[in-house]
């Protein structure tokens, strides 16, 4: 695992904790509480960052493999929304078929606008580490 790999993880941890606290337990927690979907009046934060932590690291394990030759940023968005699309399967679409909702088009509007903004974010922002990577090992040395 090189440098970019790391940076990476760190990045992803970062914009997603930023994102996901900010989202979750912020900006709509009074909605989030009368949708009524999480049975827990508190998180376990550290259920939440180790879910994190796997997430980062297969993400910046898989980016290098899949991503094409255009611009860093565009790259990473794409990345994002596909990783996003697979994600956002999982948890929003599966947990609104499990759990009692008290409102499912509001749940499935919040979490898949929740989804895209927080994977076009973090795919961008590790598509510009590795974009940076990139121009900075084609420079002459």
């Amino acid at each position: 695992m090189n440098r970019t790999f790391w940076i990476s993880v760190i990045v992803y941890l970062l914009a997603t904790f930023v994102i996901a606290a900010g989202w979750h337990l912020f900006l709509f927690r009074d909605l989030y509480i009368q949708l009524a979907i999480f049975s827990r009046q508190e998180p376990l934060i550290p259920l939440g960052l180790i879910s994190m932590s796997i997430q980062a690291v297969l993400v910046a394990y898989l980016y290098p493999k899949i991503r094409g030759e255009g611009h860093p940023a565009l790259e990473g968005l794409r990345f994002g929304i596909i990783i996003g699309a697979l994600m956002a399967s999982i948890g929003v679409f599966a947990e609104a078929g499990k759990q009692n909702v008290t409102s499912l088009s509001t749940w499935l509007v919040l979490e898949n606008i929740y989804y895209l903004l927080q994977f076009s974010v973090v795919g961008v922002l590790i598509g510009l580490v590795h974009g940076q990577t990139r121009f900075s090992n084609s420079l002459p040395r």
